[in-house]
Order: C-alpha cells, then sequence, then structure tokens
C-alpha cells in the first residue's frame, strides 16, 4: 500500500479551523468520557461516540437553508444546537476533534457506489487515520455516513474485516480504490471508493456546494434522514422510514407529516423548534401526492 503523501502528523493549518472548535462542549455532547489522546483506543471510543450522537440529515439543505461548513458554524448546529448534518458538516467536525486529540489525520473524498460500481464524481467525506501507539496502522474512519456507516474504525489492510453486533464491513481493492463494502442478504454491497490522496478546503467546498445545490443531487428537494446503531439503522426519505436489523430484516412504514417530525426528534434525535417543525410540514405536504378520485 502506498501512502507517500499521506500526513504522519496534526495537521495544524488554519484552513481546517480545528482550534475553532471547543473540546469539551464537543465530548460533553457525544458524552465521550474516555482518554484524550492519539491512541487506537481514544480513536474507536470518539468514532463510536461520534457515530451514536450525530444522526446524518439535510433538513436545512431540504428546506433551503445554506449549509456552511465553517467548524464555528457546524458547532453551532452540531454541538450547541442537537442537530445532526451530513457528510461534510459531520466528519469534518470528527476530524476537527481528532486534530485536538493529537491524531495525524488525512480529509478525503470518496465515490458513492451504493451497490453499483457506475464511476460517480467524489462528493462523500472519508477519513484516514493514524494512532501515536500504532504508527503503522492506517485506519479508514467515517462516523457519518449514515445508515451504514462503520461503528468502529477499520484498518486500511485488503480484506480486513470489522464485524459488531452482526453488522459486518470488509475493504477490497477494485478498478485501483480501496472500496468499503457492507454485508448484506445477498453478499458484499459496495458502499463506496476511495484513494488514499488528501484533499483540502477548497476542494471539500466545492463538492458541498454541487451536493447541497445541484437540482438532481439526492439531498436536493428532499428530506434524508439516517441513522446508524447496533440494534437496528433507519434511513428516512421524505416520509417514508425504513428499519434494517442484522440478518436482513428490513421494514418500511409511511408517516405523515406530523409522524415524520416525531421520528426526526425521537429516532433520530434532533432538536427542532417551532419554525422547523412548520417548515417541515410545509414542505412534506407540497411533496404529497394528490388524493385520487372514487372510480
Amino acid at each position: 500500500m502506498d501512502l507517500t503523501g499521506l500526513p504522519d502528523r496534526v495537521d495544524r493549518s488554519p484552513e481546517w479551523e480545528s482550534d475553532h472548535l471547543d473540546l469539551e462542549a464537543y465530548c460533553r455532547r457525544c458524552g465521550y468520557e474516555g482518554p484524550v489522546e492519539p491512541s487506537a483506543k481514544a480513536l474507536r471510543l470518539l468514532h463510536r461516540a461520534h457515530m451514536s450522537t450525530f444522526a446524518f440529515e439535510n433538513v436545512d439543505i431540504a428546506l433551503g437553508r445554506p449549509v456552511s461548513l465553517r467548524i464555528a458554524d457546524v458547532q453551532d448546529k452540531m454541538v450547541r444546537s442537537g442537530r445532526g448534518g451530513y457528510c461534510y458538516e459531520t466528519n469534518l467536525l470528527f476530524a476537527a476533534a481528532l486534530d485536538r486529540f493529537g491524531f495525524a489525520v488525512t480529509r478525503m473524498l470518496s465515490r458513492i457506489r451504493e451497490g453499483s460500481a457506475e464511476r460517480r464524481f467524489r462528493s462523500h467525506t472519508s477519513l484516514l487515520v493514524r494512532a501515536r501507539d500504532e504508527p503503522g496502522t492506517v485506519w479508514l474512519a467515517d462516523p457519518g455516513y449514515g445508515y451504514a456507516g462503520l461503528i468502529e474504525p477499520v484498518p486500511l489492510r485488503e480484506d480486513a474485516e470489522s464485524e459488531i453486533a452482526g453488522w459486518r464491513w470488509r475493504l477490497a481493492r477494485d478498478d485501483g480504490h480501496w472500496v468499503l463494502r457492507m454485508a448484506s442478504g445477498e453478499g458484499w454491497f459496495d458502499l463506496y471508493a476511495f484513494r488514499p490522496e488528501p484533499q483540502y478546503e477548497a476542494d471539500f467546498r466545492a463538492a458541498h456546494y454541487i451536493s447541497s445545490t445541484r437540482p438532481g443531487s439526492p439531498f436536493v428537494g428532499r428530506l434524508v434522514a439516517q441513522r446508524g446503531g447496533e440494534a437496528a439503522r433507519y434511513r428516512l426519505r421524505d416520509t417514508v422510514l425504513t428499519t434494517d436489523r442484522p440478518g436482513g430484516l428490513t421494514e418500511s412504514v409511511e408517516l405523515s407529516p406530523g409522524e415524520t417530525v416525531d421520528a426526526l426528534r425521537g429516532i433520530f434525535a434532533l432538536r427542532l423548534d417551532e419554525r422547523d417543525e412548520r417548515e417541515i410540514r410545509a414542505f412534506l405536504d407540497d411533496r404529497a401526492p394528490e388524493p385520487r378520485g372514487r372510480t
């Protein structure tokens, strides 16, 4: 594996604004009480805490609100205001925390596959991390993927696997890329592909602009929320809530706009105010199919 160009020390570049993160408030929000150090143990614990706390959600994008990637703004939204975010927000926030812990972090843009080998532009944020006590290992960390996201980091080695509570992931190589796969009832399902290349703040800003504003983006014009966990994994698309459980059990239900808001507050643990609720209901009402007349 060629790791040429990957950092082996903390990236203190001001472009990442990691010094703007209130680390104590972040750890409190995540319920993290482990060691604040760049160890493999701390990486696993913090990854679990972050993934368990912050849901993947695009409420602001769906409602046509601007979304900032400035760490101060992401912190205000996710740490102080009780919200989640989509991958650019949540994984860049996680990367800032890793910087503050003292980890060497590579911020990457990956190509979503979701079961297809079609080559798409790089639109997902994922991370490579080195721990000080295991310098020979590079970890793929990604608590912000959503319903299928890793619970703990996986070592960047071909055929490396992670299995937790019946959920399984594997790393493979394909067409010059690393591929993260998740086990499904029909075999291994490709989640995304990446090359271990550092990206920069300008790269994320451009990809985020396309993902959050381009017509046809999966996050524009529809409501999306996802949350992973050990017992169940949840996916909300507009008013359809899908629940996945270990063993391949899947259930989908159609919710009313009010039930959808309740699910966002309950299942996805989002703190929504009256304005949020009003605008979400209006958004979903506008997307409701026209009632059919009797025949």
